[in-house]
């Protein structure tokens, strides 16, 4: 009986997929798509003053997102995250670049860009605060060169925020560029060598081009994270740096305005999608021309 009923399984591929698929599906559905379909009822209700949840169907939550100051905010978040891929795709390529012609060093350095991954992010935005502190390590290193004559204040503002930011989400641009110039065919340069092609000819119309697609991943997971990124704005810019993910987890933790907190969400999360699917076009487009 039983080698009959591996028979008649082996015998249907469908079956076989569905049930490989089946432990992924079910607690995707469990932890991933239940908690956003309450959340998107959530958006709908209002608060009550215990700061609960009334029933009755209601806007009010996605029409306060209109109010200039959360428009403001989120503005402000999209301009850090802009700004911070960028920074990080001008550190991180010439280090990916840098690592790919390493030769036997090449294990040690990417050791060194996973290495932050072994602790906690916690953690090293806290020691970003011991760094930029008044009395930390970068104002003693400027005070000792004879470059300030005081104190710079660094924590509380945006550039904390930015040094932050582009510290933590750094390696996400690093590695999937790293991925691409590896895979780079070393002969199309060798051709447009033999060509005439200088150095600098030959990294823009072959090199770039040929690790796009790290550039796009790498610069997808620097900018949706740090869209949504509030603990290093907490942390390193206090109360004078507000991102959208600060005005999220407020709602949901003090102002306990669920309702409001679950439509600044979904906002959020319509950005990101809209970051994705512009990805996905200029993708697309890519390999429309190339074809």
């Amino acid at each position: 009986m039983r080698q009959r009923l591996l028979s008649w399984f082996h015998q249907r591929p469908t079956l076989q997929a569905w049930a490989l698929l089946a432990p992924g599906w079910t607690w995707l559905m469990a932890f991933f798509v239940s908690p956003l379909c309450i959340m998107l009822v959530y958006s709908f209700l209002t608060r009550d003053p215990m700061g609960g949840v009334d029933a009755g169907f209601t806007l009010a939550a996605y029409g306060r997102l209109f109010d200039w100051l959360y428009i403001g905010i989120l503005w402000k978040t999209t301009v850090y995250a802009f700004v911070c891929t960028v920074i990080c795709l001008l550190m991180g390529y010439p280090v990916a670049y840098a690592i790919t012609r390493a030769g036997r060093w090449k294990n040690a350095l990417l050791f060194g860009i996973v290495l932050p991954f072994w602790t906690s992010f916690l953690v090293r935005t806290f020691a970003m605060i011991f760094l930029l502190r008044d009395t930390g390590l970068l104002n003693a290193s400027l005070l000792s060169l004879g470059l300030i004559d005081t104190e710079l204040p660094m924590l509380d503002t945006p550039f904390a925020v930015m040094v932050g930011l582009v510290y933590g989400f750094l390696p996400f641009m690093v590695l999937p560029i790293y991925s691409s110039l590896e895979k780079l065919d070393l002969t199309l340069l060798e051709a447009a060598e033999v060509l005439g092609a200088r150095p600098t000819a030959r990294f823009f119309r072959v090199t770039l081009p040929l690790s796009m697609p790290g550039v796009i991943a790498g610069s997808l997971l620097v900018f949706i994270p740090a869209l949504g990124s509030f603990l290093t704005s907490d942390l390193l810019g206090g109360a004078k740096v507000a991102m959208i993910g600060n005005v999220i987890q407020a709602q949901f933790t003090s102002a306990r305005n669920w309702p409001f907190g679950a439509a600044a969400s979904f906002a959020l999360m319509t950005l990101v999608l809209g970051a994705v699917l512009i990805y996905l076009r200029v993708r697309d487009a890519e390999a429309e021309a190339t074809r």
